[in-house]
């Protein structure tokens, strides 16, 4: 695999954090309007991709294309909505940390059940005994994460 593009996806897993972290503080500084905060992230991100796509040759013949497909199809939006209202929400109750290690946990087992199974119409990949092995292992590393103290503690009694 080429290093620029697991770089890249690094840093989108970092944004992943700052994002929850920056739209958490938003939230808290409206009143703790989780929604809101989630809405006008979605609007700056909107305008941003928006300056992009009219940038990168417009959007001229996209829209006839887009009334052409599937209602399932935009679920993407409305799933991207969720994420940023859930983080929104769920970090200042349950703590980055623990927001982070269970959307990791989340995003593992369903990308493995999409690449393995081919699910929405992607590439089969099958997922193999060492990626099998990986994934264990963050999962333990998610449940150490959320339990290691209180497990830690039990253990000095």
């Amino acid at each position: 695999m080429n290093l620029i593009l697991l770089l890249m996806a690094f840093c989108v897993g970092m944004a992943m954090s700052i994002q929850a972290a920056v739209n958490t503080q938003l939230a808290a500084s409206i009143g703790a309007n989780s929604v809101v905060a989630a809405l006008v992230s979605f609007a700056c991100g909107t305008i941003v991709l928006l300056g992009v796509a009219v940038s990168r040759g417009g959007l001229g013949g996209v829209f006839a294309a887009l009334a052409a497909q599937p209602p399932w199809k935009f679920a993407g939006g409305f799933l991207g909505a969720a994420f940023v209202f859930g983080t929104v929400f769920l970090a200042p109750r349950i703590g980055l940390l623990s927001l982070i290690v269970l959307v990791i946990a989340g995003q593992l087992l369903t990308s493995m059940a999409i690449d393995h199974f081919g699910l929405i119409n992607m590439a089969v990949r099958k997922v193999s005994s060492v990626k099998m092995l990986g994934a264990c292992v963050v999962a333990l590393g998610v449940a150490i994460t959320l339990f290691g103290d209180r497990i830690v503690a039990s253990m000095g009694r």
